[in-house]
C-alpha cells in the first residue's frame, strides 16, 4: 500500500491535466493522511480546482478538523509533491453518513447471505479433505473460501 501511495506524485505528473485523475489522487492522499479512524468521520467528496470538500458527520468534528486544516493541507501537498490543495472545506453532511451506513448494512447482509450460500456448496468430501488442516480457524476459512469459489462458479455457469 505504501508503494502505491508513493506513486501518487508520479501519477499527477503524468496525468495531472485530467480532472478525474487529479480528484482520485487527492482523495487517495486524503484517505491516507486522515487514517482509518478519521476516515470513519471525514470523507473527501469533491475537488473543485484546489478546494477539497470533505463530508463530516457532526459539527463537533467539523470544528476540530478546521483547527487541524493547516496541518492536513501540508501533509496532503507534501504527499502529492505539489500544492494541489489550497483549502479544505469541511461540510457537515449527516445525510451522506446515513446513506453510507445504510449501504454498509446492506453489504454486510449480502456477505452473510453469500456465506450461507458458500457453506451450502461445501461437499462432505471437501470437508473431509479439509480435515487435514489442523488449525480449526484456518480450516473454516479455507472451507468458506472454497465454498465461495464453488458458488461463483455455479453462478457463472447459470448465467451462460
Amino acid at each position: 500500500m505504501n508503494a502505491l501511495f508513493g506513486s501518487l506524485a508520479g501519477l499527477l505528473k503524468e496525468f495531472g491535466d485530467n480532472p478525474d485523475v487529479r480528484e482520485a489522487v487527492v482523495f487517495a492522499a486524503w484517505k491516507k493522511i486522515a487514517g482509518e479512524a478519521l476516515n470513519e468521520q471525514a470523507v473527501a467528496i469533491e475537488l473543485s480546482k484546489e478546494r477539497l470538500v470533505v463530508a463530516i458527520g457532526t459539527e463537533l468534528w467539523k470544528r476540530h478538523l478546521e483547527d487541524l486544516s493547516g496541518q492536513m493541507l501540508f501533509k496532503i501537498n507534501s504527499a502529492l509533491g505539489a500544492a494541489m490543495v489550497t483549502f479544505i472545506e469541511f461540510r457537515v453532511d449527516a445525510k451522506f453518513f446515513r446513506a453510507r451506513e445504510k449501504e454498509r448494512r446492506k453489504l454486510k447482509m449480502n456477505e452473510a447471505e453469500l456465506d450461507r450460500t458458500a457453506r451450502g456448496e461445501i461437499s462432505e468430501k471437501l470437508r473431509a479433505s479439509a480435515g487435514a488442516i489442523e488449525d480449526e480457524d484456518l480450516r473454516e476459512r479455507f472451507l468458506l473460501a472454497a465454498g465461495h469459489c464453488l458458488a461463483r462458479k455455479k453462478a457463472l455457469k447459470a448465467r451462460d
